[in-house]
Protein backbone atom coordinates (compact mmCIF):
# COMPACT_ATOMS: atom_id res chain seq x y z
CA UNK A 1 0.00 0.00 0.00
CA UNK A 2 1.28 3.42 -0.60
CA UNK A 3 0.26 6.62 0.29
CA UNK A 4 -1.32 9.09 -2.32
CA UNK A 5 -3.14 11.99 -2.15
CA UNK A 6 -6.94 11.97 -1.90
CA UNK A 7 -7.42 14.16 -5.31
CA UNK A 8 -5.34 11.68 -7.18
CA UNK A 9 -7.83 8.72 -6.56
CA UNK A 10 -10.03 7.60 -9.38
CA UNK A 11 -12.74 5.70 -8.04
CA UNK A 12 -16.47 5.56 -7.38
CA UNK A 13 -16.32 5.75 -3.57
CA UNK A 14 -20.31 5.53 -3.68
CA UNK A 15 -20.29 2.32 -5.79
CA UNK A 16 -17.83 0.88 -3.78
CA UNK A 17 -19.51 1.24 -0.30
CA UNK A 18 -22.54 0.07 -1.77
CA UNK A 19 -21.68 -2.84 -3.19
CA UNK A 20 -18.43 -4.10 -1.98
CA UNK A 21 -18.50 -2.50 1.14
CA UNK A 22 -16.18 -1.91 3.84
CA UNK A 23 -14.39 -2.94 7.10
CA UNK A 24 -14.62 0.24 9.11
CA UNK A 25 -11.46 -0.93 11.46
CA UNK A 26 -10.81 0.53 15.36
CA UNK A 27 -7.88 -0.30 17.86
CA UNK A 28 -9.33 -2.65 20.80
CA UNK A 29 -6.47 -2.22 22.85
CA UNK A 30 -4.73 -5.41 22.00
CA UNK A 31 -5.31 -5.91 18.38
CA UNK A 32 -8.23 -4.50 16.39
CA UNK A 33 -12.23 -5.02 15.40
CA UNK A 34 -13.42 -4.94 12.05
CA UNK A 35 -17.19 -4.12 11.41
CA UNK A 36 -18.74 -4.26 7.86
CA UNK A 37 -20.14 -0.84 6.79
CA UNK A 38 -22.16 -0.56 3.51
CA UNK A 39 -23.70 2.83 4.74
CA UNK A 40 -21.62 6.34 4.65
CA UNK A 41 -20.57 8.59 2.30
CA UNK A 42 -17.11 10.67 1.50
CA UNK A 43 -17.16 14.00 0.68
CA UNK A 44 -16.46 17.81 2.04
CA UNK A 45 -17.60 18.67 5.24
CA UNK A 46 -16.16 21.98 7.05
CA UNK A 47 -13.98 22.35 4.26
CA UNK A 48 -12.28 18.74 5.52
CA UNK A 49 -12.14 15.55 3.08
CA UNK A 50 -14.51 13.14 5.12
CA UNK A 51 -16.05 9.93 5.56
CA UNK A 52 -18.91 9.49 7.35
CA UNK A 53 -19.84 5.86 9.12
CA UNK A 54 -22.78 4.78 11.03
CA UNK A 55 -22.87 2.19 13.64
CA UNK A 56 -25.70 1.12 15.89
CA UNK A 57 -25.79 1.18 19.39
CA UNK A 58 -25.68 -2.58 19.76
CA UNK A 59 -22.55 -3.03 18.32
CA UNK A 60 -19.39 -3.89 19.56
CA UNK A 61 -17.50 -1.17 17.28
CA UNK A 62 -19.67 1.22 18.94
CA UNK A 63 -17.51 1.64 22.09
CA UNK A 64 -14.13 1.21 20.90
CA UNK A 65 -15.44 4.41 17.91
CA UNK A 66 -16.70 6.21 20.90
CA UNK A 67 -12.88 5.39 22.73
CA UNK A 68 -10.87 5.95 19.67
CA UNK A 69 -9.62 9.25 18.34
CA UNK A 70 -9.28 7.42 14.66
CA UNK A 71 -10.58 4.84 12.31
CA UNK A 72 -9.89 3.05 9.30
CA UNK A 73 -12.03 2.43 6.90
CA UNK A 74 -10.29 -0.73 4.22
CA UNK A 75 -11.95 -1.88 0.76
CA UNK A 76 -11.16 -5.27 0.45
CA UNK A 77 -10.94 -6.90 -3.21
CA UNK A 78 -14.03 -9.09 -4.75
CA UNK A 79 -12.65 -11.96 -4.48
CA UNK A 80 -12.13 -11.23 -0.01
CA UNK A 81 -16.26 -10.42 0.15
CA UNK A 82 -16.20 -13.78 2.09
CA UNK A 83 -14.56 -11.86 4.80
CA UNK A 84 -16.04 -8.74 4.18
CA UNK A 85 -18.83 -10.32 4.82
CA UNK A 86 -18.36 -12.40 8.04
CA UNK A 87 -17.31 -9.03 9.49
CA UNK A 88 -20.86 -7.86 9.44
CA UNK A 89 -22.35 -10.95 11.00
CA UNK A 90 -20.46 -11.76 13.84
CA UNK A 91 -19.73 -9.88 16.69
CA UNK A 92 -15.77 -8.81 17.64
CA UNK A 93 -17.22 -9.47 21.71
CA UNK A 94 -17.55 -13.30 20.80
CA UNK A 95 -15.02 -13.96 17.43
CA UNK A 96 -11.43 -13.23 17.17
CA UNK A 97 -12.50 -11.83 12.95
CA UNK A 98 -9.26 -11.12 11.78
CA UNK A 99 -7.92 -14.55 12.57
CA UNK A 100 -11.09 -16.18 11.15
CA UNK A 101 -10.73 -14.11 7.94
CA UNK A 102 -7.02 -14.66 7.46
CA UNK A 103 -6.67 -10.96 7.98
CA UNK A 104 -3.18 -9.38 8.06
CA UNK A 105 -3.40 -6.00 10.05
CA UNK A 106 -1.25 -3.54 9.30
CA UNK A 107 -0.43 -0.58 11.72
CA UNK A 108 -0.55 3.32 11.19
CA UNK A 109 0.10 5.12 13.42
CA UNK A 110 -3.05 6.22 14.11
CA UNK A 111 -5.28 3.34 13.20
CA UNK A 112 -5.15 -0.54 12.05
CA UNK A 113 -5.87 -1.30 8.37
CA UNK A 114 -5.30 -5.02 6.14
CA UNK A 115 -2.54 -5.12 4.27
CA UNK A 116 -5.43 -7.18 1.66
CA UNK A 117 -7.07 -4.21 0.96
CA UNK A 118 -7.04 -2.36 -2.15
CA UNK A 119 -8.17 0.98 -0.51
CA UNK A 120 -7.75 2.48 2.97
CA UNK A 121 -8.74 5.75 4.61
CA UNK A 122 -7.03 6.57 7.72
CA UNK A 123 -9.67 8.88 9.61
CA UNK A 124 -9.22 11.50 12.09
CA UNK A 125 -13.05 11.52 14.34
CA UNK A 126 -14.20 15.30 14.17
CA UNK A 127 -17.92 14.56 15.07
CA UNK A 128 -20.33 11.90 16.16
CA UNK A 129 -24.05 12.55 16.93
CA UNK A 130 -27.53 9.95 17.63
CA UNK A 131 -29.74 9.50 15.02
CA UNK A 132 -33.12 10.48 16.85
CA UNK A 133 -36.60 9.27 15.07
CA UNK A 134 -38.07 12.79 15.75
CA UNK A 135 -35.73 14.09 13.44
CA UNK A 136 -36.55 11.83 10.38
CA UNK A 137 -38.72 14.00 7.91
CA UNK A 138 -40.03 10.83 6.10
CA UNK A 139 -41.67 8.52 8.85
CA UNK A 140 -41.81 5.94 6.50
CA UNK A 141 -37.85 5.62 6.30
CA UNK A 142 -38.17 5.72 10.05
CA UNK A 143 -40.46 2.78 10.38
CA UNK A 144 -38.36 0.87 7.53
CA UNK A 145 -34.83 1.27 9.12
CA UNK A 146 -35.43 1.33 13.16
CA UNK A 147 -38.75 -0.61 14.16
CA UNK A 148 -36.21 -1.36 16.93
CA UNK A 149 -35.42 2.20 17.74
CA UNK A 150 -31.86 1.28 17.72
CA UNK A 151 -30.86 4.68 15.74
CA UNK A 152 -27.10 4.30 14.72
CA UNK A 153 -24.76 6.71 15.80
CA UNK A 154 -23.18 8.60 12.34
CA UNK A 155 -19.36 9.37 12.95
CA UNK A 156 -17.19 11.99 10.52
CA UNK A 157 -13.88 11.47 10.07
CA UNK A 158 -11.85 13.71 8.41
CA UNK A 159 -9.51 11.34 5.63
CA UNK A 160 -5.93 12.46 6.88
CA UNK A 161 -4.47 9.39 4.66
CA UNK A 162 -5.18 7.56 1.43
CA UNK A 163 -3.49 4.42 1.15
CA UNK A 164 -4.23 2.34 -2.01
CA UNK A 165 -2.44 -0.85 -4.05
Amino acid sequence: MKKIELKDLNRNLPELLEKRWALLTVADGEGCNPMTVSWGGVGRLWNLPVVTVYVRPQRYTKGLMDAGDYFSLTFLPEERHDAVAFCGAKSGRDTDKVKECGLTVLEDEKAPYFAEGELTFICRKVYEQDMAGECFVDAAVDAKNYPGKDYHRMYVGEIVAVLEK
